[in-house]
């Protein structure tokens, strides 16, 4: 085995705080598995989406106790040298998420910081809300959202205006990523790291207060049959007491997916967006003849839906469909404002903007940049992620999104339509909108990389026998956008595809976006750019 690799791994084990994880490096060193260790040492894991996420697994390439240790002590010389005392911790059910927020409260209290931590597994969206309720400086949720149960993550959340930037309870972005993740570096020890007990557990009046705040999204309450699954995760308790306390009827259960289960038996992947995710749903809504299927992901700060088409099939609406739902409902009831979404999201937004006089911006991929839009009234990326109340909850809240949907199907019923007939009017005003995602699985991260490096190398002339007008490297932005991993091609008959790594899983995305006046046509365009796409991809 190398001798520098022995010492790194040797080195690790000496200061691991958690004798599991050490002994299974100990482990791999007695039966020489250096395969395994290189995995397992290929550099510490980075801060990607707004913090960590990644694999449980020993060493600094996975979470476990060690590197949840360093990120914490790392934040806190990243607040001690900007002034920032205060922090409020959260978790979901996962594996390992009571242990790291354990871990965490502790460094943050040894650092002599004001310390309160919510008071069970709670859905992300409460800990965005407390952020602000509660004043915090910073606030850190312990989760891996829609990941498998094989993994764990770490969010970051800010409180105030920190190095000019007004976070207001949001993720972070650049530079307070980099900069957090230069001072982890430093952290070469967890033994010497000071740590105490001194923190409060917060009460359920904080939950209180976020089911008070969010309720009143929904004045008028209605007797519509939904159901709803929380894909194992945290969701449920939740969402009851909201939908409740607004007055809605009794919500109907997947029953085999209400409760938490880090181990997500039902599920190949926990996402609502994935492939056969729903069916539990689905069979649950033709049981008792529901009108409508709400889902959310573990964490529910995703919230998809499925409505029933005109010949009584079940169909899961697509994150841009929502968005338009969404965005044309919220719309008709507000005289100022700004929408705002992903620039891998629909075209639809900027034109109901336009059309009801309200501002619109576009912002990268991911909530972090969406939630930082000054006066913000609805905001969205098509990976299911929507804001419908930015005071509140300035990050995508699938609890509120989903009682703002369950409002908006129970004022259409009890005009004799369904969200399907807002649809087609919204087809009918704006044109035709359809978006499709093709994302590839890969078990090794590199492989992206070649992919958009030969994409760069040899640029595209034509793509399923559309002529490409236009190829945007969003590495080299042209517009005020900050630079991003991606590319976006303009095909002729109006056809726009993005091609990006994705930034919390081992995927690589095409997003395609079609806008014609006839469903048909684009299903048919769809087809036929399916299998290129896909061949681009791998």
């Amino acid at each position: 085995m190398d001798s520098g690799l022995l010492a790194e791994v040797r080195a690790w084990i000496e200061d691991d705080p958690d004798p599991v994880t050490a002994e299974q490096l100990s482990a791999l060193i007695e039966s020489n598995d250096e395969t395994t260790l290189r995995r397992y040492f290929s550099g510490f894991l980075q801060f990607g989406t707004a913090g960590l996420r990644g694999p449980l697994s020993p060493g600094p390439s996975g979470m476990n106790q060690a590197v949840v240790g360093r990120t914490a002590a790392g934040i806190v010389q990243y607040m001690k040298s900007r002034s920032l005392t205060s922090v409020v911790i959260g978790r979901d059910a996962r594996h390992g998420s009571d242990v790291f927020e354990d871990l965490s409260a502790q460094i943050f209290a040894g650092a002599g910081f004001s310390v309160s931590v919510l008071p069970r597994p709670l859905p992300t969206p409460v800990l965005a809300f407390a952020v602000n309720e509660l004043g915090a400086d910073v606030g850190i949720m312990v989760t891996a959202s829609h990941n498998p149960g094989s993994d764990n993550g770490y969010k970051v959340y800010l409180g105030g205006t920190v190095d000019g930037v007004n976070y207001r309870g949001s993720q972070i972005i650049s530079p307070a990523d980099r900069e957090i993740s230069a001072e982890i570096e430093k952290i070469v020890s967890l033994r010497s790291i000071p740590r105490a007990r001194t923190w409060e557990i917060l009460g359920e009046d904080i939950v209180e207060k976020y089911v008070d705040r969010t309720k009143v999204l929904a004045p008028r309450p209605g007797e519509l049959k939904i159901v709803y699954t929380a894909m194992h995760g945290v969701g449920t308790k939740t969402l009851q007491r909201v939908f409740h306390r607004a007055g809605f009827p009794s919500l109907i259960l997947v029953q085999a997916q209400a409760q938490p289960d880090p181990d997500f038996p039902t599920l190949v992947f926990p996402n609502p967006e994935e492939i056969g995710a729903l069916d539990l749903a689905f069979e649950t809504a033709r049981t008792f003849d529901a009108d409508l299927v709400i889902a959310n992901d573990p964490d529910a700060d995703r919230c998809s839906i499925a409505i029933k088409e005109r010949d009584s099939t079940w169909r899961a609406l697509r994150g841009d469909e929502i968005g338009a739902i969404l965005g044309e409902s919220i719309a008709r009831n507000t005289k100022s404002g700004t929408l705002a979404n992903s620039i891998v999201s629909s075209s639809i937004l900027s034109k109901i903007a336009a059309r009801h006089g309200l501002n619109f911006h576009e912002t990268l991929t991911g909530f972090k940049y969406i939630a930082k839009i000054p006066h913000l009234t609805f905001g969205y990326e098509e990976a299911i992620g929507f804001c419908v109340d930015a005071e509140s909850v300035n990050d995508k809240d699938g609890i509120s999104a989903a009682l703002s949907l369950a409002q908006i199907a129970t004022d259409l019923h009890a005009d004799g339509k369904t969200l399907l007939d807002l649809m087609d009017e919204i087809w009918e005003i704006y044109g035709f909108h359809a978006t499709e995602q093709i994302s590839i699985r890969v078990t090794d991260i590199a492989s992206i990389r070649a992919t958009m490096s030969k994409l760069r190398a040899h640029p595209l002339s034509e793509i399923s026998g559309f002529k490409v007008l236009s190829l945007d490297d969003l590495s080299i932005p042209r517009n005020e956008l900050p630079p991003t991993d991606g590319l976006r091609f303009m095909l002729e008959n109006n056809i726009r595809i993005i091609i990006r790594p994705s930034g919390t899983e081992p995927k690589i995305k095409c997003y395609v976006g079609i806008v014609t006046s006839d469903k048909s046509i684009a299903h048919s365009l769809l087809e036929q750019l399916r299998p290129s796409l896909r061949e681009l991809l791998s």
